[in-house]
């Protein structure tokens, strides 16, 4: 076969993979967590400035729900100074942001080791930072530094004019008269979050988006079962005399992902606090945003397949069995700096990267310790709310949850190199 029709076949089973195996599942937890926050509205989140004991604790579990939502209210509780600093490492340390979507679909059972361990590091490490009196110092530089009232009283001045030249040419402040968690319409946090990017509901994006959401669901319901019976090696395109059936089906389904997700803009950030409120208080946009949190998921996974596949075909010179033995030799040899990887990689804000190094893992690329370093490490979207309002507080949170990453990581890497562990962790 030429390069052209290697590189065809290997982007077509890298998308079919992606779908079958991976995005049907994903979109299936996906949806039914994001069910149940509409249905309970921030329930929790509403409890947790009250409890100030419990915060760090609260905040720990809040992280520990797949995707980003509840870390991503968390940041916005902390910046109206309603929860500790020490809650918002707590909650970074144990969320894995859409990335944990990718490990449940695909092993479900490391997802539980990776979450107790991620909860005990969590809860331990943010009453340690309260106790140290880090975030008073934090808070202390940051309201001294903060802009004079007359300047504040500008910047709202000029983002109340945008909102207002917005509504004169047609476009949709998608945050008015919306019902608001951690903040109240018109304050800081929501001209600073939600006013900045109206929406153009004539735009190509927005109409692919909304009227394009309800397919996109048909085709995943469809490839769920498929997907199902490829547990249990069986296809359901040979049952019914369509051989290529399932890979077809899994090919529309990623790029019908990747159309998405292109549409939407996704390729970068994923989900803002903005798109966790409309989740939160709409059952359409529920569907929306889960379907379009289940492409950009879908969509890195993809990628991710496409470089494994493509790395396996070049390192064994067009034999993937070559290739993959090249790779388990590499990893007994590095298998300590991925863990290092995984660490320093979660200082990157995002779900993309770290959806990618998760999906190594389920490959058999990486050892469990460089996942659990790096799931300890990432702040997923979370990361972002603080960074456009609070810097210092962004970059101390993630450089401390940096810490417990790189030490539990290496000492369950010692762990599993030496011990029968290994054997249990291992995939």
């Amino acid at each position: 076969m030429d390069l052209i029709g290697q590189l065809s076949e290997l982007l077509a089973a890298s998308a079919a993979e992606a779908f079958i195996q991976v995005g049907v599942f994903v979109g299936a937890v996906l949806l039914l967590f994001q069910f149940i926050n509409y249905r309970q509205r921030g329930a929790l989140i509403g409890r947790i400035e009250k409890a100030t004991a419990w915060q760090p604790a609260i905040g720990a579990l809040l992280g520990l729900t797949p995707g980003c939502g509840g870390a991503i209210f968390v940041m916005t509780l902390y910046l109206r100074g309603s929860v500790t600093f020490g809650t918002v490492v707590a909650t970074l340390i144990s969320t894995m942001g859409d990335a944990a979507f990718v490990i449940i679909a695909a092993a479900p059972v490391h997802f539980l080791y990776i979450s107790a361990i991620s909860l005990v590091a969590a809860v331990i490490t943010g009453y340690a930072v309260d106790w140290s009196g880090i975030g008073s110092r934090i808070r202390r530089r940051h309201l001294a530094s903060a802009p004079p009232p007359e300047a504040s009283a500008l910047a709202e001045h000029l983002a109340i004019e945008h909102e207002e030249d917005a509504v004169a040419q047609g476009l949709v402040i998608s945050s008015s008269g919306l019902e608001h968690l951690g903040h109240v319409e018109g304050d800081a946090i929501d001209l600073a979050l939600h006013h900045q990017r109206p929406e153009d509901p004539a735009s190509l994006g927005y109409r692919l988006t909304h009227n394009g959401f309800l397919g996109y669901w048909l085709i995943l319901a469809v490839g769920l079962a498929f997907g199902v019976a490829t547990l249990v090696d069986v296809d359901l395109g040979d049952m019914i005399g369509l051989p290529q059936l399932t890979v077809a089906l899994g090919i529309a389904g990623t790029v019908y992902g990747v159309i998405l997700t292109a549409a939407a803009r996704r390729f970068g950030l994923n989900t803002t606090h903005e798109d966790e409120e409309h989740k939160l208080f709409s059952l359409r946009e529920t569907l929306v945003h889960g379907a379009l949190d289940t492409a950009f998921v879908t969509t890195w996974v993809f990628v991710s397949f496409v470089a494994y596949n493509l790395g396996v075909l070049l390192l064994g010179g067009g034999h993937v069995a070559t290739g993959e033995l090249l790779i388990a030799d590499w990893m007994q040899r590095t298998g300590l700096a991925t863990v290092v990887v995984g660490a320093v990689l979660g200082l990157i804000p995002g779900c993309g990267p770290q959806i990618l190094f998760i999906t190594m893992f389920t490959r058999g690329l990486l050892p469990f310790a460089a996942v659990l370093a790096n799931a300890i490490s990432q702040d997923g979207d979370a990361l972002f709310p603080l960074l456009v309002l609070n810097r210092p507080a962004a970059l101390w949170a993630t450089l401390v949850t940096t810490v417990p990453a790189l030490v539990l990581g290496l000492l369950m890497y010692m762990l599993e190199t030496r011990t029968a562990l290994g054997l249990i962790l291992g995939r």
